[in-house]
């Protein structure tokens, strides 16, 4: 008898129509002199995941083994991506080595499919330089995003033949007609439809789900994502009830959907019938980690959302960030970057949305420097460095070539670099000959960081053109630098860097919380190096972002104790704690916006073991509210229960 999942997984392939082109060049990575990677890529909506759904059905008959992972769920990092290997093939953790080998065992034929690669581009060249050439020569990698693949991929050496892109684009007129028919849309108004949609799979199946709505008839043809839009707005205003139409507004400011964000978002109504009702919507997909609507649906939705009634926007994204700073404090190590992704996605600064999930397609290839960079990398630093402080910036190349990142062009030259390291990896005699650095350690000696947190140095970026001035070159170096933040979270806590000219930096760099350290400035000839340095604050990349949100949003950051050092961290000045009174701050933390009972404290802060009275938690209370002095009040009392940590509206 067969089962109802193998029954579903039939109607599915019946209602995938056309790409038989398309999927043809994907199965040759099943055959023996196949590519090694296929990218299939196109815009918003042409069905890439549906075509790599029919992919993956046809692949498994095959007999291949399939491994299909989300990018968006995945650190974009070797650690995050590797652990994810490793949760998928079932092996031990490893190096990257260990990790391509393991993927060899799984199958006679192992496809890794990478889906929403987009957001993935951090981690691009790491794949094709690294991993893809450890491989066992039974694994192929297919990539799937919104964004055309970089020309590395085609231009490096040893890849011809063993890469091949496939863009994707509209169904033509009669696999189009054919979805519409499927679906129950009457030939007449399908032929409508489709002129209207343009063989845009998203629009077509927007445009079938409204079928008998009126306001399809006065629609004009358009691109498809002006498509997506208009129909976005009809299905939202077709939507009578109220519940569901909520449900769907919450869920278009957030990236994902899970029943207790929902609670948070909407706490009026049932969080699972809400999440059920938004299941159930044609252009929404369920992942291990949520529900995932469509982004051009989503867009849409929130766009017109902030138009029509930007308090409910803004109150909808204030609840999303307060769960979402809920869970970062509790997360474990493993969970970091799907609470970071979540918080990134309610922050709208488009300078940090950009650093970390690039859009639009990336001129510039950023890559660890080779030694045989070295003419192109010197001549930069000549053309745009005095004699003197040229040296200093060469002795970094000579002695450690490796924190030397380089941007390449579509022709592979070297069209400018950026210089960044761990100070604690290198002897103190190297940051002595360089005026700069001294400095930055003269200052790290001065405000040491807390125990096993670190500091990253950025000690200069140039372009062949410009300089150190802002262009596409630097921001495609930026970009690269976010990558080098989040291997060193949740460790990282401070970053400083140099520059010449800090008024095209000026705005925006305060904004993010860098700050000028007049006492590091170095005066060479008749120019200045002005230190700027950022910290991070004791819950390093992921704390600064909360803050972020937060000073957008209007929201108050109480975020005041250092959990790695065990202090207080008030306004610069640190304050340390005893082990209770940590114990109790770090719970009520914890716990921000809960009342927590003088019971709960004991059983979690002085264990259950304890036999004395309740009291001694007052005792506790009243030397914190000492300690924090003028931020006291954060601590209340809640009366006849117990304490509450203050959390900012």
């Amino acid at each position: 008898m067969p089962l109802l999942k193998d029954l579903l997984d039939r109607r599915v392939a019946v209602d995938f129509v056309g790409r038989e082109e398309e999927l043809g060049l994907l199965l040759q990575t099943l055959d023996v002199d196949g590519p090694l990677v296929v990218y299939l890529h196109g815009i918003a909506g042409t069905g890439k995941t549906s075509l790599l759904e029919a992919f993956t059905r046809r692949a498994r008959s095959a007999g291949a083994t399939v491994i299909r992972l989300d990018c968006q769920a995945i650190e974009p990092t070797e650690a995050g991506f590797l652990s994810e290997l490793v949760l998928a093939t079932g092996g031990a953790p490893g190096s990257p080595q260990d990790v391509a080998a393991r993927l060899g065992q799984v199958g006679t034929r192992v496809i890794v499919a990478l889906d929403t690669y987009e957001v993935f581009r951090l981690m691009d060249t790491w794949l094709r330089q690294v991993l893809v050439p450890l491989l066992p020569d039974n694994v192929r990698f297919v990539l799937c995003g919104r964004e055309g693949p970089l020309m590395a991929w085609r231009s490096a050496p040893g890849w011809h033949g063993l890469f091949n892109a496939v863009e994707l684009g509209s169904l033509d007129q009669r696999s189009a007609l054919e979805y519409l028919s499927r679906a129950g849309v009457p030939m007449e108004q399908a032929k409508h439809l489709e002129g209207i949609c343009h063989g845009h799979p998203l629009a077509l199946t927007l445009a079938a789900s409204l079928q008998g709505n009126d306001g399809t008839n006065t629609l004009k043809a358009s691109v498809g994502q002006r498509v997506v839009e208009e129909l976005s707005h009809l299905y939202v205003a077709d939507i009578t009830d109220s519940q569901t139409r909520r449900a769907l507004e919450a869920a278009s400011v957030v990236r994902r959907v899970t029943v207790p964000l929902l609670a948070a978002m909407l706490p009026d109504l049932s969080p699972q019938d809400a999440q059920e009702r938004i299941r159930a919507l044609p252009f929404v997909q369920a992942e291990k980690d949520g529900l995932h609507i469509h982004d051009a649906v989503r867009e849409a939705v929130a766009l017109t959302l902030r138009a029509e009634n930007p308090q409910q926007y803004r109150e909808y994204r204030r609840a999303a960030y307060r769960h979402f700073t809920s869970e970062l404090r509790a997360a474990a190590t493993s969970d970091l970057w799907r609470c970071t992704a979540d918080l990134l996605y309610v922050l709208e600064n488009p300078v940090v949305r950009e650093a970390f999930f690039p859009t639009g397609a990336q001129e510039y290839v950023v890559e660890p420097a080779r030694s045989r960079d070295e003419r192109q990398i010197l001549e930069i630093i000549d053309r745009h460095e005095r004699p003197e402080t040229a040296r200093w910036l060469a002795t970094w190349w000579t002695r450690t070539p490796e924190t030397f990142v380089v941007a390449r062009d579509r022709k592979g030259m070297v069209v400018g670099f950026y210089c960044a390291f761990d100070p604690s990896r290198y002897p103190a005699r190297s940051y002595r000959e360089d005026p700069v650095t001294r400095r930055w350690m003269e200052h790290l000696d001065a405000q040491p960081l807390p125990r096993q947190q670190r500091a990253l140095f950025l000690r200069r970026w140039l372009a062949i053109e410009t300089g150190e001035a802002p262009s596409a070159v630097q921001a495609a170096c930026w970009v690269d630098l976010k990558r080098k933040y989040l291997e060193l979270r949740p460790n990282l806590r401070r970053v400083y860097l140099a520059v010449q000219d800090l008024t095209p930096y000026a705005a925006v760099a305060q904004k993010l919380g860098f700050q000028v350290l007049a006492d590091s400035n170095i005066q060479s000839n008749d120019d200045c190096y002005y230190t700027a340095m950022l910290d991070f604050g004791p819950s390093s990349v992921d704390g600064w972002l909360a803050r972020l949100v937060a000073e957008e949003l209007g929201v108050e950051d109480n975020g005041i104790l250092d959990c790695a050092a065990r202090e207080l961290s008030l306004n610069g000045r640190r304050v340390s704690l005893s082990k209770l009174e940590f114990g109790v701050m770090e719970y009520l933390q914890r716990h921000a916006g809960e009342a927590v009972p003088r019971i709960v404290l004991l059983e979690n802060v002085w264990e259950r073991s304890y036999d004395g009275g309740s009291n001694v938690v007052d005792v506790v209370i009243r030397a914190l509210r000492k300690k924090l002095s003028d931020q006291a009040f954060v601590i209340e009392t809640v009366q006849g229960v117990g304490y509450r940590l203050h959390r900012g509206q």
